[in-house]
């Protein structure tokens, strides 16, 4: 690899970002198969579980802990969750080596990045004590120090992208803390899976640029633009997916395809369904939302995925005919069309949880192809 070398990149820097691009890939995938066997509520406490830094392996052990009059053990969940936090923790180290090892040529650039780290792990035990408003000034600051860096930094070392993605990432704890300490509120559970999403694209596009690949094409500009419009509707379509799963609405419909209920056009109550903030304090394991409702955010997630198919199909036709783009054409139809088929098997199927799991697992793959795309597209060198 020559990569951006010559600009001051550590030699080893696109391996450390394709095994953080990989690793990212698990948290979502297993994060989603956490929440799809409802063990997102598992460990009550955040970040140990019961007070332990593993998890119980019994439920006599925690007995005396105050969680357990939060929810009780269930250990064949509880590992779930934490595993799923450990595995997240270790991403978060690794995003951190890529922002210190990029800023380090950057006039102070190590101690900005290593002082917002400390500065947000100062925040943890704080906020395990109780001072939750201490530690939520903290985290703010560290956050403030990552993205006042990215900023005014460029990214001709790959520094602005490596601190903006540690402050993603950052923010993913928070969300994944808010996610218990809330119970299960829709528009975090929803804001985790987008944050998640975020922080993989910007790995793969800081893997890819690191790696130095580009594939040129004499209309590289407009095919860009048609790829950005892309992620923005699978964007669209997985912010619903998340709004769908977060509600428990997955079965509003039943079994059927592509009717619901038996109908065309169900009652439905989409005032109801897509109301962002019902305050602190409800417990939103199983849903809240009656069957309108649920019914209406499964119309849309089906409205939405009809939009997808034809754009992304449409794409795919007009890489098939760029030169040297057949491979990733084929690639973006046969994931399109396969997560359509996911999608509609986890409706017939009654939602097994392993279809289910790779109907997410689909979506990454997508926004993977497609931001690989937009990562080494550009015109030819003059």
């Amino acid at each position: 690899m020559t990569g951006l070398s010559a600009s001051g990149l550590y030699k080893n820097f696109h391996r450390i970002a394709w095994l953080a691009v990989a690793l990212a890939l698990c948290v979502i995938v297993f994060g989603a198969f956490v929440r799809l066997s409802n063990a997102g509520l598992s460990c009550p406490d955040w970040p140990t579980c019961y007070g332990r830094a593993a998890w119980p392996s019994t439920a006599h052990e925690v007995n005396d802990h105050v969680a357990t009059a939060i929810r009780p053990v269930e250990v064949h969940k509880a590992w779930r969750e934490q595993f799923h936090r450990m595995i997240a923790g270790l991403l978060g180290v690794l995003v951190l080596t890529l922002a210190l090892v990029s800023a380090r040529r950057r006039s102070k650039g190590v101690l900005q990045i290593a002082l917002a780290a400390a500065v947000v792990a100062i925040a943890i035990p704080l906020y395990m004590k109780g001072q939750h408003v201490a530690a939520s000034a903290l985290a703010i600051v560290g956050e403030g120090i990552l993205l006042a860096a990215a900023l005014r930094w460029s990214n001709t070392d790959l520094s602005r992208a490596s601190a903006l993605t540690l402050a993603v990432i950052i923010f993913q704890a928070l969300l994944g803390m808010w996610t218990v300490t809330w119970l299960l509120k829709p528009i975090v559970v929803m804001g985790h899976l987008l944050g998640g999403l975020l922080t993989f694209s910007l790995l793969v596009w800081i893997a890819w640029r690191a790696t130095n690949q580009p594939i040129r094409l004499a209309d590289a500009v407009s095919v860009r633009r048609l790829i950005m419009l892309g992620i923005a509707v699978l964007g669209v379509q997985i912010a619903l997916g998340g709004w769908t799963s977060a509600n428990y609405a997955a079965l509003a419909c039943g079994n059927d395809f592509p009717t619901c209920v038996g109908q065309w056009m169900p009652r439905h109550d989409f005032r109801e369904a897509f109301v962002l903030w019902r305050g602190i304090g409800v417990d939103y394991e199983g849903g809240i939302l009656d069957g309108e409702a649920r019914i209406a955010i499964q119309l849309a997630h089906r409205a939405m995925a009809m939009v997808v198919f034809v754009y992304l199909l449409g794409l795919m036709v007009k890489l098939l005919r760029t030169p040297g783009m057949r491979g990733w054409a084929s690639l973006l139809g046969a994931l399109t069309l396969l997560q359509v088929g996911l999608g509609i098997a986890n409706v017939k199927l009654s939602l097994p949880l392993a279809v289910a799991v790779a109907h997410n697992a689909g979506a990454v793959l997508l926004l993977f192809v497609l931001v690989s795309l937009l990562a080494r597209l550009r015109t030819p060198e003059t």
